[in-house]
């Protein structure tokens, strides 16, 4: 089979190789992999593993087909079309710390290659509606998503939700609040991207470049209430801005750090709002089904922005390291 390892540090360090066609143990399946989707934790793993872990195969997200099952299966069967959990071991119930460390693409192989042999435990039936690029888009992105707003937001109609950006997980942000019934703020410092979103539910929009200080142009268009969630991805350097623009008693779910990890915050904002803030690291098997019910309900399809074959994985990596994409970015296999 062929397959992506990261064999030095960085985005030219990508190299496809060939290696033995896996087998399935007892509990076990085999999948032929169709597609996987990157996510920038897949990005900075590109960067950093190299040093850490060479040979490591990387993408945390993907979809296939099993093709093959170990003695004992019984959860899924020969001919299913499976995506893989994002944590192997994170079924349901709270996360615990052997849970978060059994995340693929990093520490364990992840998704970008031919062949995959997985726990049943650790794969999930996808959508008859869904193609595989759009499947390869759930584990992480749609999932984080989902369980900012819905599992742990409890997000209700009526309610206004602020997405940062036009990445894989905003985009999911949207749709889910507008499936809730919500009202969405979307930011982006792209007037294209921003009209983008506008045709797929944004309600109002805000160039945060022409508007840096957006948590007032939030209290405005709210009349001075506030964003009752707001989907956090740049970190440090939009934090603040998130404090000052979330309504009280809102939610802030931290999901990313795209402009840095480590900022000074004005610590009085948050006794003033009340503010509930969330660290989200995508979810569990349980909250990926739950996730999967509601998309099929409404036939959600996830958006994409474009796709690439195998051979061109490192152009892959390069658009999400630009930034340049709306949606999620797909590699074939």
């Amino acid at each position: 089979m062929r397959q992506v390892t990261i064999n030095e540090r960085g985005i030219e360090g990508l190299a496809v190789s060939e290696a033995a066609d896996p087998e399935p143990g007892a509990g076990e399946v085999l999948i032929r992999m169709h597609s996987t989707s990157l996510n920038y934790r897949d990005l900075m793993t590109v960067k950093m593993a190299g040093a850490h872990q060479p040979g490591l195969v990387p993408n945390s997200c993907g979809a296939g087909t099993v093709i093959a099952t170990g003695p004992g299966v019984t959860r899924v069967a020969t001919g299913d079309r499976v995506s893989p959990m994002f944590f192997q071991k994170w079924l349901a119930g709270p996360p615990t710390r052997d849970a978060l460390g059994s995340a693929l693409g990093g520490p364990i192989d992840g998704c970008l290659r031919e062949l995959m042999v997985l726990s049943e435990e650790g794969v999930t039936k996808i959508p008859d509606y869904m193609s595989f690029d759009e499947a390869a888009t759930l584990p992480c992105a749609g999932l984080t998503a989902w369980r900012g707003l819905i599992e742990e937001g409890r997000l209700t109609a009526g309610e206004v939700v602020l997405v940062q950006g036009t990445g894989g997980v905003s985009m999911f942000a949207l749709q889910f609040a507008k499936l809730s019934g919500a009202e969405v703020i979307l930011t982006s410092s792209s007037d294209e991207k921003l009209e983008h979103g506008r045709q797929l539910g944004a309600d109002h929009t805000i160039n945060y470049r022409s508007t840096p200080d957006w948590a007032a142009e939030v209290h405005r268009i709210t009349g001075g209430r506030g964003a009752d969630h707001i989907v956090e991805v740049g970190g440090a350097n939009t934090l603040q801005q998130s404090i000052a623009a979330v309504a009280l008693g809102g939610h802030i779910h931290v999901i990313g750090v795209l402009g840095g990890f480590v900022n000074d915050i004005n610590v009085a904002e948050l006794f003033r709002t009340n503010a509930k803030i969330h660290g989200i690291t995508v979810g569990s098997r349980h909250m990926f089904e739950n996730m999967i019910r509601a998309m099929t309900v409404a036939e959600t399809h996830p958006v994409i922005d474009r796709t690439f074959p195998m051979a061109q994985c490192r152009e892959a990596f390069a658009l999400m390291e630009r930034g340049g994409h709306f949606g999620k970015i797909i590699i074939h296999h």
